[in-house]
């Protein structure tokens, strides 16, 4: 540790959405602990929504991934050397003393490295990205904890006020409200957000289709079913199943707009995905399905809850065993799922 604190910290976290969702909780750790600190953070472009009102941060600095990517396949190599030159310079400009890799893969490290902290920590740094670090803090932590590998790196660091720290813009505000009328909606609502990366992660789309008719049937409320553009194809099919139980809103908001949307609801169920982590980050009352996979199961919060069922296979992560069957999450019924929603909603009543 250095022996006078620092001036400035870089924090260095590219993607994903729910890796950033959960790493936010540095922020307020960070700026409580070292309060007259400039406090930045590296991220790709598509997460910058969650963190660019933040109050807490000074500075936000983006990695244009995908332009980048179309310059190269482009041809347009004059520009894109410019443009990697000027996000150099960029950092450089700022002097951190501190950088921290949270990613620890070797395109997060470099960009560390080329910031030129002259502390740069890696958190389980891998594909040789620890050898551009000054200390490298492994990932090993017996937590059940949200965001346990972050909140091992602020202890590691002096800092103790962990809580995932999301900031929704008054403009992302508005306009919610202006969707939420022309949908019809003018009292509680509530969100699903059954769309993630891989097959065994999802809930069955029979299941999503009967929890949103109780949800309409029982409470009265009209469900809102949000997800990226990759997830209309799907959320068709789930929209097909649930009738007029469902708004169908996938594919149509920004990740800023889900925020204002999810910050406002009566209760959030979702997969282990971005946006369900933004559910507990926002203090929405939230009930997360896990299966193969559980990246925590305490979630810190009075206002959410994992259901998690353990098996034999419990957690598969990758390499499934069951054949495409997922019994993980086809032990979570509809009427389960209502059960253990029910109290988190009284938190918010």
């Amino acid at each position: 540790m250095s022996q006078s604190p620092p001036r400035s910290i870089l924090i260095v976290r590219l993607s994903a959405i729910g890796d950033v969702i959960l790493a936010s909780g540095l922020i307020p750790a960070l700026r409580l602990a070292y309060p007259d600190a400039r406090l930045a953070w590296l991220t790709d472009a598509p997460q910058a929504d969650l963190l660019r009102h933040n109050p807490r941060l000074d500075q936000l600095h983006l990695w244009p991934r995908r332009r980048w990517r179309e310059l190269r396949q482009n041809g347009e190599y004059r520009q894109l050397l410019r443009e990697v030159a000027g996000l150099v310079r960029e950092l450089r400009a700022e002097r951190y003393d501190w950088v921290l890799d949270l990613q620890g893969l070797l395109k997060s490290g470099v960009w560390a490295y080329a910031a030129g902290g002259q502390r740069r920590i890696g958190l389980g740094s891998r594909e040789g990205s620890g050898l551009l670090m000054t200390e490298v803090l492994d990932r090993n932590v017996a937590s059940p904890l949200i965001g346990k590998e972050y909140r091992k790196l602020a202890g590691f660091l002096g800092a103790d006020n962990f809580a995932l720290d999301i900031a929704v813009s008054a403009a992302d505000r508005a306009e919610a409200a202006a969707i939420k009328a022309d949908a019809g909606i003018t009292g509680a609502y509530a969100v699903i957000a059954p769309f993630t990366t891989r097959p065994q992660k999802h809930w069955f789309d029979e299941r999503w289709a009967e929890l949103a008719q109780k949800i309409q049937a029982e409470r009265g409320w009209p469900v809102l079913m949000l997800g990226g553009p990759a997830d209309r194809a799907h959320a068709a099919a789930l929209r097909a199943l649930a009738g007029d139980a469902l708004t169908d809103l996938v594919g149509q908001t920004s990740l800023g707009l889900c925020a204002a949307l999810i910050e406002n609801a009566r209760g959030l169920v979702g997969v282990d995905t971005g946006l369900t982590h933004l559910g507990i980050a926002l203090k929405t009352p939230t009930l997360a399905l896990f299966g193969s996979t559980r990246p925590y199961l305490d979630t810190g919060s009075p206002t959410a809850r994992v259901l998690y069922q353990a098996l034999d296979c419990s957690p598969c992560r990758r390499r499934p065993t069951c054949g495409g069957t997922y019994d993980c999450m086809r032990l979570h019924s509809p009427a389960a799922v209502l059960a253990a929603l029910a109290p988190l909603l009284e938190t918010a009543a």
